[in-house]
């Protein structure tokens, strides 16, 4: 049997998508998840035909199974992941058992914040930072190659928005440093420039070092004890100018990390010096993203990128374009989950083409403090991108979380 392994999924989002894609392709799909939980809800993937309980931090634990799967016939076509902190590891995996040319030391790299910034320095979209080694001395001395405060404080490994902090003085740039050294002690910081600036989300894949622009995205962010971004706006068509200034950046970071073949998504800032990159992941977006740029443009981002690690070009051939902007839900208040309302409201309101509410009855829900705390999203299209981002709050204002506190 042609077989794909994934390293880890979401329950939903673009790693979900990317495991039904495969099976609409033909291949027979494999799960290593380290989640016991999907394991007890094993009949709520009926698009994984093999589901396995590994520890998928431990290379040694994953090789012994790929061995099993070999000598029960499967053949692995193609090793891969869509989750955080998983890319690099399946990618070593697949060049192991399966090498398809993709760029594993590209993506080792872009996993690790520290090592991006190190590897991009002296870019011109590169802004100001400093790295903290693990139990490294902190004084204000150290911080004078940094503008003035407000700065950034983030951990060299962190997602989601889980550990990025800002930090308006000196007492209160020691107390984030403090905490996150206590959450990690053998990890880096890295303290950065705060920029100012609409912030964009593009996503791409690079085939044989050729750049295809999927999608550029402006986003929303709402403020509170973390950046949480609650809106995506993904523009119908992209000024000329803009998608150039993407493009040259794009190409830079292909050259500069050596990018031959691989999916990412960045995130920069357009300030008035021209962008400057906040982060690089070495995947597509999760959450909404495959299911909005689909409403949009009318390919499958997950798909694609599938067929890129199995060897073959992906083809980005945008069907259709519309404005689609994605209004995510976030709570103020912590509780237990009672019920929600207002789903089919929601779903029946104009414009809107997918409602999706994550937390079941019974959950701990708490105001964000990363992106997982976002637990619900209305995707709507429009004729304009004020007209999509109207039609998405709208509806999403229909949905509420009764909470028992």
């Amino acid at each position: 049997m042609k077989t794909i392994i994934f390293i880890g999924t979401n329950k939903s989002g673009s790693s979900r998508d990317a495991i039904r894609a495969a099976e609409r392709l033909g291949y027979f799909t494999v799960l290593f998840t380290s989640n016991e939980k999907q394991i007890k809800q094993r009949k709520e993937y009926v698009d994984v035909h093999e589901m396995i309980f590994v520890d998928t931090t431990n290379y040694d634990s994953m090789r012994k199974e790929i061995h099993s799967l070999l000598s029960k016939g499967n053949i692995i076509m193609t090793i891969i992941s869509f989750v955080d902190s998983n890319v690099a590891r399946a990618l070593k995996l697949c060049e192991e058992f399966c090498p398809n040319g993709t760029s594993f030391k590209a993506v080792d790299i872009m996993e690790n914040k520290a090592g991006t910034r190190a590897s991009l320095k002296g870019l011109p979209y590169s802004p100001k930072f400093l790295t903290i080694s693990p139990k490294a001395k902190l004084g204000l001395m150290t911080l004078e190659a940094l503008p003035n405060f407000p700065l950034i404080i983030k951990s060299a490994s962190s997602t989601g928005s889980k550990d990025v902090l800002q930090a308006s003085n000196f007492e209160q740039l020691m107390r984030h440093v403090r905490k996150l050294n206590e959450k990690d002690p053998e990890e880096s910081i890295i303290i950065e420039e705060y920029i100012e600036g609409d912030q964009y989300l593009i996503e791409a894949i690079v085939h044989n070092r050729k750049i295809q622009i999927a999608g550029v995205i402006q986003q929303e962010i709402t403020y509170g004890k973390r950046f949480i971004i609650t809106g995506y706006g993904v523009l119908a068509t992209v000024p000329k100018q803009l998608n150039d200034s993407i493009m040259e950046v794009l190409e830079s970071i292909v050259e500069k990390l050596d990018i031959r073949n691989g999916a990412l998504h960045i995130e920069m800032r357009l300030t008035k010096n021209g962008w400057r990159l906040i982060e690089i992941n070495p995947r597509i977006s999760g959450g909404a993203m495959n299911s909005m740029l689909k409403a949009a443009f009318g390919f499958d981002l997950a798909e694609e990128t599938v067929k890129l690690y199995l060897g073959e070009k992906p083809l980005l051939v945008k069907k259709q374009r519309h404005f689609v902007f994605t209004q995510y839900v976030i709570i103020e208040q912590k509780g237990i989950l009672e019920r929600v309302t207002g789903k089919k409201r929601a779903r029946n309101s104009p414009g809107v083409v997918e409602v999706y509410v994550k937390p079941r009855k019974g959950t701990l829900l708490t105001p964000p403090l990363s992106m997982g705390h976002r637990y619900a999203y209305v995707i709507a299209q429009g004729t304009t991108l004020e007209m999509a981002k109207s039609l998405a709050k709208k509806a999403a204002e229909e949905i509420q979380f009764h909470l028992k506190q």
